[in-house]
């Protein structure tokens, strides 16, 4: 059996990438508590398009060994498709949102897509690897880089969480009239009485206080607020149902001291749920910002003349 991969190089290279191809997205392709994407005809689309990209990668070595450069186009191919498969996820995604209690938001829909576009290029990533040094080496490196890939790939999946970027407390909620705060944080005006006392019931109060300059912008990006607000309502449910504006989850800012007040109605009053909820929510890609690192850039550029 040995002497048989050793003496089919190319088959063995193709059949190897493929199969690291495939693992690479398979163990990328997880459905949490948002059950997104939906079981079973979502897992299939992108483990058929997991497939494709592990073949894509695989087939371009061999034939790059035979001196058939032609074949970088199977990859230029690949990318154009799975552009694709980001407008895909996109659209979806949108229609969606227009149907949830609490929507995502644009910023944190365009994050999912650009994760499900990203994840296919790791899996041609992984079944190149494979293929190369399955094809160049020994079957043997070809399994060992295939292993390897997996792992990187792994580590590719973890995120940051917004507890990494700012510290998040229980604040009480108060009604002063018409008038609700969290902790010092004047959030809306509640004119009913029937939506006073739901939230004097159900209300739990949090107070993100950043960590750095850097995080102060971050964390008041309208998109990454939202991406709270939303995780928060997903996990434990909210106290509302359409048509309910006065009743909706809200987070405002401290224009002050920088600090995000948010205010959640969750179906399950469990303050240490609902904490974990709010400190799990991911970072978004598309909220964070850097500023003190431009601001300082600038300041230690020397004048042009």
């Amino acid at each position: 059996m040995l002497d048989w991969l050793h003496s089919h190089k190319e088959l063995t290279a193709v059949a190897m990438g493929t199969t690291f191809g495939m693992l690479a997205r398979v163990s990328m392709l997880r459905s949490d508590y948002r059950q997104y994407p939906a079981y079973p005809h979502g897992k299939i689309i992108h483990l058929a398009l997991g497939l494709i990209a592990g073949a894509l990668g695989a087939v371009a070595v061999p034939a790059l060994f035979n001196k058939d450069y032609t074949a970088i186009t199977f990859l230029s191919l690949a990318a154009q498709q799975f552009r694709e498969v980001r407008s895909m996820e996109r659209s979806t995604l949108t229609a969606i949102d227009a149907l949830e209690l609490v929507p995502r938001g644009a910023a944190y829909i365009e994050g999912i897509a650009v994760v499900f576009e990203g994840r296919n290029y790791l899996a041609i990533a992984a079944a190149l690897l494979t293929s190369l040094f399955a094809q160049w080496i020994h079957w043997g490196a070809g399994l060992a880089a295939g292993i390897a890939a997996l792992i990187v790939s792994h580590l590719f999946m973890k995120g940051k969480k917004i507890s990494r970027i700012a510290r998040v407390e229980r604040a009480p909620v108060k009604l002063e009239g018409p008038d609700l705060y969290v902790g010092d944080i004047y959030m809306m005006n509640v004119g009913l009485d029937e939506n006073r006392e739901i939230i004097r019931e159900q209300g739990i109060g949090f107070v993100l206080t950043p960590k750095s300059d850097d995080a102060k912008v971050t964390i008041a990006n309208l998109g990454q607020r939202q991406a709270i607000l939303h995780d928060v309502s997903t996990r434990l449910g909210v106290y509302r149902d359409d048509g309910d504006p006065g009743l909706l989850p809200i987070a405002k800012l401290g224009l002050r001291t920088g600090q995000l007040g948010l205010l959640v109605l969750p179906r399950e009053k469990d303050e240490d749920k609902v904490y974990e909820a709010v400190s799990g929510v991911p970072l978004l890609e598309a909220a964070v910002r850097k500023p003190t690192k431009a601001n300082r850039k600038s300041t230690e550029a020397k004048p042009h003349g």
